[in-house]
């Protein structure tokens, strides 16, 4: 394992490298309010097989927060910075929520730097009721900072049976939300906003899976499935009994669906 800042296109990126030399590449981004650390149950098996690249998107975990607000283009832009740093030419890329938005603009914009693409509990447009969504975020953030958030972002990431079960999990995945940048979250919430890649979906030429929580809200399995079939011969793969971060929700389910994609042993 190694660590390392890096220039991101507009500040520095922490980023972390895993896996053995001369294994193919896969990028992991992460999804609104977390970190690098959030794949942690990804890791034994994508270490096994290749070489991870991971980093803190801009504003969050140690990467630096430059002044707002963002935009999807921005945030390509730095997971291009990041693979550019490392020698990365292609990859496969893994990203969340956030960071499954991310993968989808690099798929638009960057497809000579991306193999396969695995969406997981993201969408593709930004409709109104999603702006304001993320307008009233926005402002409890701006008065309350990340407390004001991370109990509603708890409840919409697992369901209620896992935070009975895991509470010492849930608190840690608290102080990863509690330790966002409040202005990189209110910039990253603005390129929410913003999103609008629904109509371009079926530019899309690398093989995709769509992967998300039976019980997300935020990335409900219709509307994943309608994601999948705009997207030219995409898959969708509902996770169970899991709601927006399905693959700390339920790791096991979520990482066979990972190996049966990218064709790697379950270890």
């Amino acid at each position: 394992m190694s660590g390392a800042r890096i220039e991101g296109s507009a500040g520095a990126l922490n980023t972390r490298v895993d896996g053995p030399e001369g294994a193919p590449w896969i990028v992991l981004s992460h999804s609104l309010g977390a970190d690098l650390r959030m794949w942690e149950a990804q890791m034994p098996l994508l270490s096994a097989q290749f070489r991870v690249l991971r980093y803190d998107t801009r504003g969050h975990g140690a990467s630096d927060a430059p002044s707002g607000p963002y935009s999807f283009d921005d945030l390509v832009a730095d997971m291009v910075a990041a693979m550019d740093a490392h020698g990365v030419a292609r990859a496969d890329v893994l990203g969340l929520s956030l960071g499954g938005m991310t993968g989808l603009g690099l798929a638009l914009s960057h497809p000579e730097r991306l193999n396969r693409l695995i969406c997981a509990d993201a969408r593709a447009d930004a409709p109104e009721p999603f702006r304001q969504n993320f307008a009233t975020r926005m402002d409890k953030v701006r008065a309350g900072g990340m407390a004001a958030v991370a109990e509603s972002t708890l409840d919409s990431w697992f369901t209620a049976d896992w935070r009975a079960a895991h509470p010492d999990r849930a608190e840690a995945v608290r102080q990863m939300i509690l330790g966002t940048d409040p202005g990189g979250y209110i910039a990253c919430c603005a390129a929410l906003q913003g999103l609008d890649y629904r109509k371009d979906l079926d530019r899309i030429a690398a093989p995709v899976l769509y992967l998300g929580g039976a019980q997300d809200m935020g990335a409900a399995p219709e509307m994943m499935r309608a994601m999948a079939a705009a997207t030219p011969g995409a898959r969708y793969r509902m996770i169970d009994a899991a709601a927006h971060v399905s693959n700390i929700n339920q790791p096991a389910a979520f990482n066979a669906a990972l190996a049966a994609f990218l064709g790697v042993p379950q270890t």
